[in-house]
């Protein structure tokens, strides 16, 4: 079994990086938004490994909007229950669409279109009211389902790609943190020398490395085995360690950390927002034990 990403995985991944680096979010033309649509209707069908290189770089640059409700978990629903009317449209970027699966996803990403996911009945649904999120990138809504559209037997799974995202995304932004803090450190400087020559600082960013570096074999792993358990390990591991890169990456930038105008404030509000979407911390833990 290869455990390694492959040639073009990794093509995609830095592609992915240098086009949003440079500014461009035009997600469709970058291949993003096509990702889960099966291939007869315009998408590529790709695996959950790839899902997981393009998230980690989408996480690493802090891009807004419901992606992992729009360009995952809907796709992988419509597909599943026969309902191919708006796949065409969400692979073109052309449409944004959520999704509340309760109890762990009670709220929807604000998008266009939303669904609500009831046991194994997928639903369209309304948005019925507007609700504050510590990310303000991120908001999101009440939902009240409608008709039913069709059942689904992979509901479990929908929402394990659906953290799997997630996690992916916690990881990229860990490692964004990570960079942001380290040029800081580098740049900053106290009693005549950078704060980055101190050991304490050394220390820090390090253990925020090797969290990184723990979490990604595991978010890795589980987009290989797509196991609740694994799935679930993931999220840990990454919410852990994408936390562990904020609270390091404020310390390091001192008081200028805190206010709103700085960059870091967006990384620091995505990865508080999405340390406990789909599914908070404690119970993908419980996940864990009830696995072993």
């Amino acid at each position: 079994m290869r455990f390694a990403l492959s040639t073009e995985q990794v093509e995609f991944g830095a592609s992915l990086h240098g086009s949003l680096a440079a500014g461009r979010l035009d997600l469709p033309e970058l291949g993003v938004t096509a990702l889960a649509v099966p291939e007869r209707l315009g998408g590529v069908a790709a695996d959950a490994v790839d899902l997981v290189v393009a998230f980690e770089e989408l996480g690493h640059h802090a891009v807004p909007g419901p992606l992992v409700e729009s360009v995952v978990v809907v796709p992988t629903l419509l597909a599943d229950v026969g309902e191919d009317r708006w796949l065409p449209e969400l692979a073109t970027g052309k449409l944004t669409a959520s999704v509340a699966i309760p109890p762990h996803v009670p709220h929807a990403h604000e998008a266009e279109l939303y669904f609500l996911l009831d046991g194994e009945a997928l639903r369209s649904a309304e948005a019925v009211a507007e609700l504050t999120s510590v990310d303000p990138t991120r908001r999101l809504v009440d939902l009240v389902g409608g008709p039913v559209l069709g059942t689904t037997a992979r509901a479990a799974r929908a929402f394990d790609l659906g953290v799997l995202a997630c996690a992916a995304q916690l990881l990229g932004l860990g490692r964004a943190m990570l960079e942001m803090a380290t040029a800081h450190a580098r740049q900053r400087t106290q009693f005549g020398r950078p704060i980055g020559g101190f050991q304490a600082v050394k220390h820090q960013l390090a253990d925020v490395l090797i969290g990184l570096e723990l979490a990604r074999p595991l978010v890795h792993g589980a987009a290989v085995t797509l196991t609740g358990r694994d799935v679930s390990a993931a999220k840990v591991a990454a919410g852990d360690a994408a936390y562990r890169a904020a609270r390091t990456a404020l310390q390091v930038h001192g008081a200028i950390g805190y206010t709103a105008e700085h960059d870091l404030s967006r990384w620091l509000a995505k990865t508080r927002a999405l340390v406990g979407a789909w599914g908070t911390p404690s119970t993908h833990r419980d996940r864990v034990l009830e696995a072993l």
